[in-house]
C-alpha cells in the first residue's frame, strides 16, 4: 500500500497535464464572403451571415391552396430523398458521439477460471502467488479484475477530430434542411405546372367547342354556296389542330400527376389527383425578408460548415508532430478457492504510463498537414462560390417577379382585346363583309392570348417558389438548433478544454 501516495501523484499529475493542454492547430473563424450591401434588385434590402437553424415554417400556405399543403403535408414523411437525408444526419450524429467518446478511459472487466494439472513427475511452481502445478495434482486458478486505458488529449487532437465530426453533423442537417426545401419546391413548381395544365384544357376545350361552331357557320355558308371550299377546310384544319391540342395536354398532365406521386411517396399508379379551380393567388415578399432569409439558405451553411471541418483537419494533422501519451491501469483479484477469491491478501494491482513519439516518416506528416490546408483552402472558394451563387439567385428571382408583375396585366389587356376582335371579324364573316382567313387569324392570336395569360400566371407562382427557394425558405421565427451532445458532456468538452 505504500505506492498508493506515489500513484495517486502520478495520477494526478498526469490528468493535469492533460487538462492543462491546448487544441494544436488554427482556431476556427468563417470565412469572408464576397456580399453586397444591398440587393440591386430590390433597394433597401441587405443579405446577413449565415444563421441556418432559423424556422424556414410552411411556406407553401402563402399560396392559400388546401390541395398543396395537404400535398407539402406528405412530402415531410414520405419523400424518399428526405427519408435518407435524415438518415445520413442521423448517421453524421452518431459519429459525433463515437469521436468524444475518445475523450474518456476505456474500462474492462475481465474474470475467468482455469484447471490444469501435470505428470506424477512435474514440479510445482508459484508464479505471482499463483499455484501452478503440483506433483501431478491438478490445480484450479479464479480471476477476477477492472483496467482501464486512456490517451490523453494533450494536444487537441480528439478534440480536433470532434470539432470536424461535429463540423459535418451540421453541414449534413443543412444537407437534409436542402433535401426538404428542394423537395418542397418541387412539388409545388410541379402542382402549379399541372393546374396550368388544367386551365390550358379548360381553354382548348372551349376553343373546340368555338371552332365546332365556326365550321358549322362555314359548312352551312358552304352548302348554301355563298362561300367557298377553302373556308370550310380552313375550318376543319383549326378544329382538327385544336382537338389534337387538347389530346397532347392529356399527356402533359400525367406527367405531372406522376412527378408529384412520386415526391409524396406513393407508385403513380396508385395516385390520382382530380382537376380543380386554379388559385392564382402569388404571395409578395414581407418587407425586409431577405436581409434575414438570405442567411437561412442550407446550401451556404453546408458549405460553411464544411470549412470548419477542414480547419479541424488541420489541427488533427498537426498534432501528429507531438508524443502520443498512454496511461493503463488495472486492479484485481486471483486465488485458488473461489470463496477467498476477493480477499486482500489475493489482490493485484498494476499501473503505468507509455509515451511514443515518430523520429523519422520522410515528411508524411508534412504532406498530410498541407493536404488539410489546401483542403481548407478548396471549401473556402467553393463556400464564397455557393455565397455568390445564391445572391445570384436572389437578383435573378427578384428581377423576374418584378417583370411578371408588370407584364400579367398587359395580358390581360391584350387578351381581352383579341377576344373582341374575334367576335368582331366572326360577325363581320357573318355578314360577308370579310374572308374566313381574318377569322382565322384573329381566333387564333386570341387563343394565344389566352393561353400567355395563363402561362405567365403560373410562371409567377413558380417564380415565387423559386424566390422562396432562394431566400432560403419561408416566413416564421427562430428555432433552437437541435444540440449535438447533452449539456453534461458540454461541461466535459469545456473541462478538458481549458
Amino acid at each position: 500500500m505504500t505506492h498508493a501516495p506515489l500513484r495517486s501523484v502520478s495520477i494526478g499529475f498526469l490528468s493535469a497535464v492533460a487538462l492543462a493542454g491546448c487544441a494544436v492547430g488554427p482556431n476556427y473563424v468563417r470565412p469572408s464572403a464576397p456580399i453586397s450591401p444591398t440587393f440591386k434588385e430590390a433597394a433597401g434590402w441587405s443579405p446577413a451571415a449565415p444563421a441556418d437553424t432559423l424556422d424556414r415554417g410552411d411556406w407553401w400556405s402563402l399560396f392559400g391552396d388546401p390541395t398543396l399543403s395537404a400535398l407539402e403535408a406528405k412530402v415531410q414523411v414520405s419523400n424518399q430523398n428526405i427519408i435518407a437525408a435524415e438518415a445520413a444526419y442521423r448517421e453524421a450524429r452518431a459519429v459525433v458521439s463515437e469521436q468524444r467518446a475518445a475523450l474518456f478511459p476505456t474500462v474492462d472487466l475481465t474474470g475467468g477460471g482455469t484447471r490444469s494439472g501435470g505428470g506424477s513427475g512435474s514440479g510445482g511452481s508459484v508464479v505471482g502467488g499463483t499455484v501452478t502445478g503440483s506433483g501431478g495434482k491438478s490445480t484450479t486458478r479464479y480471476t477476477a479484475s477492472i483496467g482501464a486505458t486512456w490517451e490523453p488529449d494533450v494536444w487537441g487532437r480528439i478534440r480536433r477530430t470532434i470539432e470536424g465530426a461535429k463540423a459535418l453533423a451540421q453541414a449534413s442537417e443543412a444537407d437534409l434542411a436542402a433535401a426538404r426545401l428542394s423537395a418542397q419546391g418541387e412539388l409545388a413548381i410541379d402542382y402549379f405546372g399541372l393546374r396550368e395544365t388544367d386551365a390550358q384544357i379548360a381553354i382548348d376545350q372551349a376553343t373546340v367547342a368555338a371552332y365546332q361552331r365556326s365550321l358549322q357557320i362555314t359548312q352551312n355558308q358552304y352548302n348554301a354556296g355563298t362561300v367557298s371550299k377553302t373556308d370550310m377546310l380552313q375550318a376543319q384544319t383549326q378544329l382538327y389542330n385544336a382537338q389534337a391540342a387538347l389530346t397532347g395536354l392529356a399527356q402533359q398532365r400525367a406527367v405531372f400527376e406522376h412527378a408529384i406521386a412520386v415526391l409524396t411517396g406513393e407508385a403513380p399508379g396508385n395516385f390520382t389527383l382530380a382537376p380543380a379551380p386554379w388559385i392564382e393567388t402569388v404571395p409578395d415578399v414581407p418587407p425586409g425578408v431577405p436581409s434575414t432569409l438570405l442567411q437561412r439558405r442550407p446550401d451556404i451553411a453546408g458549405a460553411e460548415r464544411r470549412v470548419q471541418n477542414a480547419n479541424a483537419q488541420i489541427g488533427v494533422q498537426i498534432a501528429a508532430y507531438f508524443p502520443t501519451l498512454t496511461l493503463t491501469g488495472s486492479y484485481g483479484f486471483a486465488a485458488s478457492e473461489l470463496g477467498s477469491l476477493f480477499s486482500s491478501a489475493n489482490s493485484l494491482w498494476s499501473y503505468g504510463a507509455s509515451i511514443a513519439e515518430t523520429l523519422f516518416d520522410a515528411g508524411a506528416r508534412r504532406a498530410r498537414v498541407n493536404e488539410a490546408k489546401a483542403t481548407h483552402d478548396l471549401t473556402v472558394a467553393q463556400y464564397r462560390q455557393v455565397v455568390l451563387l445564391a445572391l445570384e439567385n436572389v437578383e435573378d428571382e427578384l428581377a423576374t417577379t418584378r417583370v411578371l408583375a408588370q407584364q400579367i396585366g398587359l395580358l390581360r389587356q391584350a387578351s381581352a382585346s383579341a377576344d373582341q376582335a374575334e367576335q368582331i371579324f366572326l360577325n363581320q364573316y357573318k355578314a360577308g363583309t370579310v374572308a374566313y382567313t381574318t377569322v382565322v387569324v384573329a381566333q387564333t392570336a386570341a387563343y394565344q392570348a389566352r393561353l400567355a395569360v395563363v402561362q405567365a400566371a403560373t410562371q409567377r407562382q413558380t417564380t415565387a417558389v423559386a424566390l422562396i427557394q432562394s431566400l432560403g425558405g419561408g416566413w416564421k421565427t427562430p428555432w433552437a438548433p437541435v444540440a449535438l451532445s447533452s449539456p453534461a458532456e458540454e461541461r466535459d468538452k469545456a473541462a478538458v478544454a481549458k
